[in-house]
């Protein structure tokens, strides 16, 4: 297909698509809109809560909560690693869109707000967004609890008529809603998906670090050549598996009136079931999981106590540090399990069977009903196994190429790359819906 404009240049296709989206004006106006509200996100990730000792934190990243706060971390776009009011990024947002998730099924209210179309969603959306509220003071409670114990911020934060330790949650608690509220202004007025683009710049603004890290800080050529293989194979198995997808195939029947007589037409489609449709989600839920015996361990191991609690938890913590096999095997099972049972979820949500019975539409030599939705269960429990090991083997690739490169590659690196990819690809379907609707030609063919 030929751009509006006729130009048949030798640019690269990708090239010639980016530069039609610069030609077209509003399309230009939603561009610029994201990149300068992501602009305004990494000058937030920069302003910090006050009283805060820089060395002391510096120090925290590599000490005993090195993992759990490289996992916040990672969210936050670098901002905790500053201790910013930015500092838990769009993360007790996330956790309240799981909750809700989760609960839909189970609550009967909610449940059936799922089924009133746009105004259900709306109202479930507005509930999620005030369960952030207090999941974020939580959240912001626990980390400067943690932070003060290591010694990153004074520790009279209790004392006065305004304990100092209030303002701080509130900023911390008023930077996450600031950066949901500018993830909402690009969903509506940029590009779209605007938390997944948070998350994105904030991984990006990191990737300096991760080449610092990872890279420079080795001297052996053929490792990191081996390593470079490894992240470009990584890539092309993320694009691979996140575009994959079963295509059940779907007919219509519907009564067309032609010269005042009733006739039966016939239309096709397909369903299409995607290979990896829970995404990230089951990967943040088990880094969650996975973190939190060596954390809450660590509380009570007492350095030279050889009574049964410390030597117990001083074992638990052993068991699940980032060097163990059995951490890595854990992670593996547990990214499984939470890839199945979340695609099991958001499915039992959707109502497909009933949504085909009510268009008319039916899966040939399937009956309707209860049986199309059996069907369609089976076919994605045997297609989301592959989806499931796969996410399963991304999470765990940074223990093997550690292995075989002899490279301290970062332990959720492979996590960041798939929501880089991932973000990415959903970011060039958003331009070419809008450049195929203008026709244009687009990004993805």
């Amino acid at each position: 297909m030929q751009s509006r404009s006729g130009n048949t240049s030798s640019r690269p296709y990708l090239l010639q698509a980016a530069f039609d989206a610069f030609r077209v004006p509003d399309l230009r106006t939603r561009i610029l809109f994201t990149l300068g509200l992501l602009v305004v996100y990494r000058f937030v990730a920069h302003v910090p809560v006050p009283g805060v000792d820089r060395a002391a934190l510096s120090a925290l990243f590599t000490g005993e909560f090195g993992q759990l706060l490289g996992f916040l971390d990672m969210f936050s776009g670098g901002a905790l690693r500053n201790l910013s009011v930015a500092a838990m990024g769009v993360y007790p947002y996330i956790t309240s869109s799981i909750i809700m998730q989760l609960m839909v099924p189970v609550i009967p209210q909610l449940k059936a707000l799922s089924k009133e179309g746009e105004y259900g969603r709306q109202k479930i959306n507005q509930i999620t967004h005030y369960a952030t509220v207090p999941i974020a003071l939580a959240q912001g409670y626990g980390q400067v609890m943690l932070l003060q114990r290591a010694g990153v911020l004074p520790s009279d934060l209790g004392g006065g008529p305004i304990p100092p330790i209030i303002p701080i949650i509130i900023s911390m608690a008023a930077g996450t809603i600031f950066l949901v509220w500018l993830g909402e202004q690009i969903t509506e007025r940029g590009i779209g998906n605007g938390i997944s683009m948070i998350i994105f710049a904030g991984i990006v603004a990191g990737l300096p670090g991760i080449i610092e890290q990872g890279f420079l800080g080795d001297s052996d050529p053929t490792g990191l050549i081996l390593l470079v293989g490894i992240a470009l194979l990584i890539i092309y198995l993320i694009v691979v598996f996140t575009e994959a997808q079963r295509k059940i195939p779907v007919q219509y029947g519907r009564t067309v009136f032609r010269g005042g007589v009733a006739r039966r037409a016939a239309g096709t489609s397909f369903i299409p079931l995607r290979i990896n449709s829970a995404g990230m989600i089951p990967l943040i839920f088990a880094f969650a999981v996975i973190i939190l015996p060596a954390t809450i361990a660590s509380y009570f191991v007492i350095p030279g106590d050889t009574g049964i609690l410390s030597r117990f938890s001083q074992g638990i913590a052993s068991a699940f540090d980032p060097s163990s096999f059995f951490y890595w095997l854990i992670l593996f099972i547990l990214v499984v399990l939470f890839a199945l049972f979340y695609t099991m979820v958001t499915f039992s949500q959707m109502n497909l069977s009933e949504n085909l019975q009510k268009q008319g539409g039916f899966i040939p030599g399937i009956r309707p009903g209860q049986p199309t939705a059996e069907y369609l269960q089976r076919t994605l429990m045997r297609v989301s196994w592959g989806g499931a090991l796969f996410l399963g083997f991304v999470a765990i690739i940074p223990y093997f190429a550690t292995l075989f490169t002899d490279v301290q590659a970062l332990s959720l690196s492979s996590t960041a790359m798939l929501i880089v990819v991932g973000v990415a690809l959903d970011f060039m379907r958003q331009l070419e819906s809008q450049l195929l609707m203008r026709r244009y030609e687009g990004f993805i063919k």
